[in-house]
């Protein structure tokens, strides 16, 4: 008698992606918001934070009182640049845990054209990628917040609201 498995296995494709979103900075930005890289949505609709349950372009529109109809118009308003910390990498979808392969962007070259002194990081991920490819070459400490992603269900949006107010306290200075 012969016992026959039968299994599937999850055949996981990691695809070469390339940051394809400009850095939004102009020179008199002061703060630098940094995620990992964008999700397919961002990629899709070529704007950061592009998946609907995203919670970032909610918790700015809260932080600062105010409607956002353009996006980039927002952030320049408020001196806030925007970009991420991989240029290029491997990846499965949008999962940052599928990560692999890292080529990072030119962070420095926003803080050089800009006056920018701070950072923000969103994401634990973000964070970690930060300290280990672009802080030796900055020389600046980033601040963590939390992300935004729908995958962080576990904050609620009152609590990204309450924790990235630090944001406006930075811009204050």
């Amino acid at each position: 008698m012969f016992l026959s498995l039968k299994y599937s296995k999850k055949e996981v494709i990691l695809m070469r992606q390339y940051h394809i979103l400009e850095p939004i900075y102009d020179e008199n930005s002061k703060i630098l918001i940094l995620g990992s890289f964008p999700s397919v949505k961002s990629r899709e609709k070529m704007m950061y934070y592009s998946h609907p349950q995203n919670r970032f372009w909610k918790v700015m529109s809260n932080l600062f009182d105010e409607i956002i109809l353009d996006k980039k118009e927002f952030l320049l308003k408020h001196n806030i640049a925007l970009w991420d910390v991989i240029e290029s990498c491997d990846i499965e979808g949008s999962s940052d845990s599928s990560i692999k392969n890292i080529k990072v962007n030119d962070i420095k070259m926003i803080v050089d054209k800009s006056k920018v002194v701070n950072i923000f990081v969103l994401g634990k991920k973000a964070m970690s990628l930060y300290n280990k490819y672009v802080l030796s070459n900055l020389n600046m400490n980033a601040i963590l917040l939390s992300s935004t992603s729908p995958a962080n269900a576990n904050k609620s949006l009152n609590d990204l609201i309450l924790e990235y107010k630090i944001i406006l306290e930075y811009l204050n200075k």
